[in-house]
């Protein structure tokens, strides 16, 4: 079953129906059955990755995590980083538990489904959306979650980061948008995203107006 056509329109996060949509895929099976793959994906993948350097390495989990949360949307994509990172912790436990990781991970989820969640997926969008990531959520919270746990001071932790992150942002914005661009207009097809064509999204306008029409 695919979802009701009116929830593949496009809309903004400052519109009250994205967030009255995004509520309702609680409820969605399919969106659940989806989240729930994307989790266990999520978790098998984080061993995976390819070495480029000192501690620069590309991991696959952000393909999967942005894609689904594209798919069901922010309020899905909270609960379903706080799931890959409890489960994921007890599945391949590196070190103590903190909570301040399971803040990140979730956070990370949910600005991709903001900015990918009902949305024609573009170039800016994506260079924006890992840039939220990387600078807010790896670099800023990152930093924080480092200086608290071990002896160094904040700023230190900082420019560390910063650095690596804005290092590797041209080749994850570039790989992410490949992937996207190849896999989003599979799952349009199917009734999981949104028409991603600019034309077909012209063409979907047209329509709705004309149905409207007495």
């Amino acid at each position: 079953m695919h979802k009701n056509p009116e929830s593949l329109t496009l809309a903004s996060p400052f519109s009250k129906s994205y967030w009255r949509t995004a509520a309702q895929e609680l409820r969605n099976l399919r969106m659940l059955t989806l989240a729930a793959i994307v989790v266990a994906l999520r978790i098998v993948l984080s061993g995976l990755y390819i070495p480029l350097g000192d501690n620069l390495n590309i991991f696959f989990g952000y393909f999967v995590n942005s894609l689904g949360a594209a798919i069901y949307g922010p309020v899905v994509a909270l609960l379903s980083g706080f799931a890959t990172d409890v489960l994921g912790y007890f599945v391949h436990p590196t070190g103590p538990f903190f909570p301040g990781y399971v803040l990140s991970t979730m956070l990370g989820s949910f600005f991709y489904a903001l900015f990918f969640y009902r949305a024609r997926i573009t170039v800016v969008r994506v260079i924006l959306a890992k840039l939220s990531v990387n600078l807010l959520v790896n670099v800023g919270l990152g930093a924080l979650w480092s200086a608290i746990q071990f002896s160094k001071g904040y700023y230190y932790y900082l420019v560390k980061s910063l650095m690596k992150n804005l290092g590797m942002l041209p080749l994850e914005v570039l790989l992410l948008w490949l992937f996207l661009k190849a896999i989003a207009p599979v799952c349009a097809r199917n009734g999981l995203l949104p028409k991603q064509s600019l034309r077909s999204r012209v063409m979907q306008i047209i329509n709705e107006n004309t149905s409207a029409e007495p």
